[in-house]
């Protein structure tokens, strides 16, 4: 029981942080482009409560503790940040400011995982102490905040990929895209959760381990 405890907290602080700044981004960008939507509904913070989703980002991920080496794949979400094209000013069209909300959480999950190697780097360098435990949740944040960053890239919808993909293409292919993607998106996605692990953990492992093996020793040096 205290070994499960303990599994449980290593991976769900990391996780809940993790989703946390990943929403707050959406949230962000979203007000940058004018839309206080989030904003209006409390969504503009780093309080883990306003983005915790009882069952994505709590229940499930126990469950894969719980269950881990039978083969369920480690999943979670967060709540959705909301955002409202229309309002969005003028400075991009709306597709391009959808494009712009929804890239802004990946690329935060990797910009996170960039400055948490370089400060733990920094850290080793000028000699301050690093616990077991908390080298333990730096390791976790890492690796959590990379395979977000790449599992929500992916252009299946509800990832944040599918709004990225449809904002890059032309007007015509965007509209085809996701009205193919509204028919089979749900079934591309379920099937990435189950089987898509051995095409993730590639990209995934080659750049957990230029963060870990080539990025921090060389700013810990």
């Amino acid at each position: 029981m205290d070994s499960f405890i303990v599994k449980a907290v290593m991976v769900l602080v990391p996780m809940i942080l993790s989703l946390t700044f990943h929403e707050y981004s959406h949230a962000l960008v979203a007000r940058w482009l004018g839309d206080r939507t989030a904003t209006e509904q409390g969504r503009l913070t780093l309080n883990p409560i306003a983005h915790i989703d009882p069952i994505g980002t709590l229940l499930l991920p126990l469950i894969c503790v719980a269950t881990a080496g039978v083969g369920v794949p480690f999943f979670g979400w967060a709540k959705p940040v909301p955002y409202n094209a229309t309002r969005f000013d003028r400075r991009f069209s709306m597709k391009t400011g959808a494009m712009l909300v929804s890239a802004a959480g990946p690329l935060s999950n990797a910009l996170l995982a960039f400055l948490l190697t370089v400060g733990v780097g920094l850290a080793i360098r000028f000699g301050l102490p690093i616990g077991d435990a908390a080298g333990k949740i730096f390791k976790q944040m890492v690796a959590i905040n990379v395979g977000l960053a790449i599992f929500n890239v992916i252009p299946v919808p509800p990832l944040d990929g599918a709004k990225v993909l449809a904002g890059l293409l032309p007007a015509n292919e965007s509209q085809a895209f996701e009205a193919f993607m509204s028919r089979i998106g749900i079934f591309v996605l379920f099937g990435l959760v189950v089987f898509g692990g051995r095409f993730l953990y590639p990209p995934m492992s080659a750049a957990i381990g230029f963060l870990f093996y080539t990025l921090l020793p060389a700013v810990a040096s």
